[in-house]
């Protein structure tokens, strides 16, 4: 009996790649492998096997329901007081520092432990069915024969640095390598449909394929990463490498109207989601009407305060007390509801705030034919510029999002993670997977995902409308808004007093992508503010 699989994520070349593994009997474990690995080739700036993320795993027929946290952590030789002097503003939005000489931002000295291969590698021994060789291959192709330049790489290829930030333009031309692969001869990025191929990063994923990820961490891979970061001054270093292994962790249980919300644990996005699925679940919000002034007032007071709690108490829980159980109670909530209705309006702290808004990271989510689930969010964080000669990948940028004020829940410290907005999440109606989702975007990561869940169970949307809806954020002071919503909505918040920001985009805040699954029917919705796509196969 044949059944039906899918992959959705924002690049269709990788999408592709997922779906031949699944065709070679793969699960859906190995094809979220192949996937990622597709994806650290064909949208380099997002993703990479020197980056991190978040990996749900639902394997109804093993009773295996999984989380890996594979945060990148702080090297060893960071300290809390490092860059205590060179604070020059905060992100609007509150995901990320802007520091004098941009050292947290660009270069060497931005890059955290790289965590995403060894995560790879991990859920591939523990869940995975094919040879690890064979998940490999399709991203080998990628980087040999090529792929080009899609509009949503190109877009963010031209996006300009602001309040000291480096433009992504600096970021791809800051080493030689990157020059040579993504600039043309004037040293302006390549344009839509330009051609694209990287040999060397293919050679390392060969040598990767042979020998395993320790040829990364603890091989001949690692021996150039460390002399390179010697000669540059990071504060990476081949200790950090062999010492770093992701972390399992059950879900973080929520409900929604009564059906089960499973997210991941600090330091990611899942206590925001469930934080704020709890106090609006007070509201009748299909009375207040879809994005209607009322309903985007109610939620973003929601979405302040969860902010607000995420800023001052969530962090790396290995070094910080997180209250997640309060964060996550009913009880709680309730308080913050009725704040909400009394019409108090909270005011999020920001030091200096800025207008960046990261967006460098990617998402995919699968369903493969015996109903196995995974949502893997994963990231360079804002990319360091760096990448190694003769290896072909660029490094993580994680240090930009760490608190360099001591004595704060995001403060830097010496193997620390720092929080991440990335809430892969599923959606349980009546014990079975309802809908399995997540996204890139920041801060907006976590906002689109819980704007997606209001839509598909509140006003009733399929996946593909759910995703595609205008959507709304506040992570500050301000309220967003999506091109998409009318002007008489936001004149009326306007009114009341709320400080709107209209983005360009009519797609923005957060690119989920998602799967519905309605009567044993796979519904698949890739964000239309990116490129990608919803596959699927029969098996």
């Amino acid at each position: 009996m044949s059944r039906k699989a899918m992959v959705v994520c924002p690049q269709p070349e990788a999408a592709e790649s997922g779906i031949e593994i699944l065709e070679a009997g793969g699960n859906a474990v190995d094809a979220a492998i192949a996937t990622a690995f597709a994806q650290t080739v064909v949208d380099p700036l997002m993703c990479g096997i020197a980056g991190f993320g978040s990996l749900a795993v639902h394997l109804p027929d093993a009773s295996v329901h999984d989380y890996l946290d594979f945060h990148a952590p702080a090297p060893g030789a960071a300290t809390p007081e490092m860059w205590a002097d060179r604070i020059a503003g905060e992100a609007r939005d509150g995901f990320g520092f802007v520091l004098k000489g941009r050292v947290n931002d660009l270069g060497y000295q931005s890059i955290c432990v790289p965590a995403a291969l060894r995560a790879y590698e991990e859920a591939h021994r523990r869940w995975g069915r094919l040879p690890w060789q064979e998940l490999i291959e399709p991203a080998i192709r990628w980087a040999e024969d090529g792929f080009f330049v899609r509009p949503a790489m190109y877009t963010f290829f031209l996006e300009d640095g602001k309040m000291g930030r480096a433009a992504t333009a600096e970021r791809l031309a800051f080493s030689a390598s990157g020059r040579a692969l993504y600039c043309n001869a004037d040293g302006r990025p390549k344009r839509i449909g330009a051609p694209l191929s990287n040999p060397d990063y293919a050679r390392t994923l060969r040598t990767i394929a042979r020998q395993g990820a320790d040829s990364f961490y603890r091989g001949e891979i690692a021996d150039r990463i460390a002399r390179d970061m010697a000669a540059h001054g990071a504060l990476l270093t081949r200790d950090d490498l062999g010492g770093y292994r992701p972390k399992d962790e059950t879900p973080l249980v929520g409900t929604y109207r009564g059906r089960k919300i499973t997210t991941n644990r600090p330091p990611g996005g899942g206590v925001m989601l469930l934080e704020m699925l709890n106090t609006l679940e007070t509201f009748d919000l299909a009375a207040l009407g879809h994005n209607t002034p009322a309903y985007i007032r109610t939620v973003c007071e929601a979405m302040k305060r969860a902010t607000i709690d995420k800023d001052r108490h969530v962090g790396d829980p290995a070094f910080v007390e997180v209250p997640v159980e309060r964060l996550t109670s009913k009880a709680y909530a309730a308080e913050l509801a009725e704040a909400i209705r009394r019409g108090e309006r909270v005011d999020v702290p920001r030091l200096q705030a800025s207008d960046i808004v990261p967006t460098d990271t990617t998402q995919l989510s699968i369903v493969d034919g015996e109903g196995n689930c995974v949502s893997m969010t994963h990231s360079l964080g804002m990319p360091s510029g760096v990448i190694t000669d003769g290896l072909g990948f660029m490094y993580n940028g994680c240090m930009g999002v760490f608190d360099p004020r001591p004595g704060r829940a995001g403060s830097i410290a010496p193997g620390k993670t720092r929080f991440s907005a990335m809430c892969p999440t599923i959606v349980f109606e009546n014990d079975a997977p309802r809908l399995i989702l997540g996204a890139p975007g920041g801060t907006q990561i976590v906002m689109g995902v819980l704007q997606t869940i209001l839509n598909t169970f509140d006003f009733g949307m399929r996946a593909v409308d759910a995703v595609a809806a205008p959507r709304f954020s506040s992570t500050g002071n301000a309220i967003d808004v999506s091109n998409r919503i009318p002007r008489r909505v936001t004149r009326q918040l306007e009114a009341e007093g709320y400080h709107v920001i209209r983005n360009p985009y009519g797609h923005t805040i957060g690119w989920v992508h998602a799967i519905g699954i309605e009567n044993g029917k796979l519904s698949g919705a890739a964000d239309p503010g990116r490129d990608g796509v919803a596959f699927e196969v029969e098996i």
